[in-house]
């Protein structure tokens, strides 16, 4: 029999982790809430969730940090879900690796929508979890790792992960904007251009790219970006 998907669930406030549990767990998940990012993280050493619901105003720990510890050790993908609704809010939760945000109040059935979505991007055939290699570099999409020609391990993030798929399955074609976003999802605008191109940034810096003249990720201005490596998938 099939596993369900775990959905971990942070938010100090009780009504939301009960009514996120309820929805989600009548569309098919396996749910736990938490209250405290310390609880959650005793509950990470257990057991890796899909997927992390984070609410931002935890009553212990930085939101923001947490998420970007997340995004860098766990594997998982994140959502946060956050009464800060503001453009550089969300700019700065993708920075640091959530995948989506999802402001308060929401409608629970987008919630659902989200995580489905988050979940089928995650597992869009066996590439996934294969090896890339290009440029004398190696991209370990199942252990989210940058190896170096000389051997240097350069781990990313989930969000940035995708970016670099997205790139290494279409080497040398031009992906526009409107791409990403069909690609990646959330919602088109200000948030998610930013937060592309913060991602951008760091794969370039990631693979040692001179950021004035980026010899592989290069950016066509007003069209899109291309990648310019040879790829071999394995």
């Amino acid at each position: 029999m099939k596993a369900q998907p775990y959905v971990a669930i942070l938010d100090d406030e009780p009504e939301i982790r009960r009514m996120l549990a309820e929805v989600l767990a009548e569309a098919g998940f396996r749910t736990q809430g938490f209250a405290r990012a310390t609880e959650f993280e005793a509950a990470l050493n257990r057991t890796t969730p899909d997927v992390c619901l984070v609410d931002l105003g935890l009553p212990d720990k930085d939101g923001l940090a947490l998420v970007h510890r997340l995004a860098l050790e766990s594997g998982a993908a994140i959502i946060i879900i956050s009464g800060r609704a503001q453009v550089q809010d969300r700019v700065t939760g993708l920075e640091l690796g959530a995948d989506d945000y999802i402001i308060k109040p929401f409608d629970p059935a987008e919630v659902v929508a989200r995580v489905r979505a988050r979940l089928r991007r995650g597992r869009e055939g066996p590439r996934a979890a294969m090896t890339a290699r290009f440029e004398g570099w190696e991209a370990r999409f199942a252990s989210y790792l940058l190896v170096a020609p000389d051997g240097t391990e350069v781990p990313f993030s989930h969000a940035e992960g995708e970016v670099l798929r997205l790139f290494l399955e279409s080497p040398r074609r031009l992906i526009s904007r409107a791409q990403m976003q069909e690609s990646l999802g959330g919602a088109a605008g200000e948030s998610f251009d930013r937060a592309m191109d913060v991602r951008i940034s760091r794969l370039r810096q990631k693979l040692g790219e001179d950021p004035r003249n980026p010899r592989l990720i290069k950016t066509i201005y007003g069209a899109g970006y291309i990648f310019l490596g040879e790829v071999e998938w394995q």
